[in-house]
């Protein structure tokens, strides 16, 4: 897996260069690489150290600031009060599920509107015809045969 991740090296001048596609980006290229669900690691280009949750909270910081955040101020005085709080792990350990659980759900939908999607009603009702004749099928054979259970000639020999 650590193969598969794109590495994104910070330079002093604070570009961001993508050494996959050897080209500067922004943070706006990594936020899309991450909602494709590109698993990404930035490095410092000086130190060698990872940076990635700073990168990120850059990223968050700029969602934020727009029109229609996602965390409510309620929500970021949380964030506070429990960074400081002894209840911290018990915090991230909620948060870590809950986000686990919903995104779950969100897999899962998408998977719903997938299949869906993909739903032919013809499929469907091509199907049904064709095991509705076969049954209608098995029952004139049925019915025909001499001998069987249902054909007229097995009434008379009950009589």
């Amino acid at each position: 897996m650590e193969s598969d991740v794109r590495i994104i090296k910070k330079y002093p001048n604070r570009r961001l260069y993508d050494t996959e596609d050897s080209c500067y980006i922004k943070l706006l290229e990594i936020k899309d690489m991450i909602e494709r669900g590109i698993p990404i690691k930035v490095i410092d280009s000086n130190t060698e150290e990872e940076i990635t949750r700073s990168i990120l909270l850059q990223i968050i910081l700029e969602q934020e600031s727009n029109k229609e955040p996602l965390f409510s101020t309620d929500n970021l005085i949380n964030f506070i009060r429990y960074n400081g709080e002894t209840s911290r792990e018990g915090f991230m350990h909620f948060m870590d599920k809950n986000l686990n659980f919903f995104q779950e759900q969100q897999n899962t939908m998408k998977e719903r509107f997938k299949e869906f999607a993909d739903y032919n009603p013809m499929d469907f009702w091509t199907t049904s015809t064709k095991k509705n004749m076969d049954i209608w099928k098995k029952m004139q054979e049925n019915f025909m045969t001499p001998g069987s259970e249902t054909s007229p000639d097995s009434d008379k020999k009950e009589k």
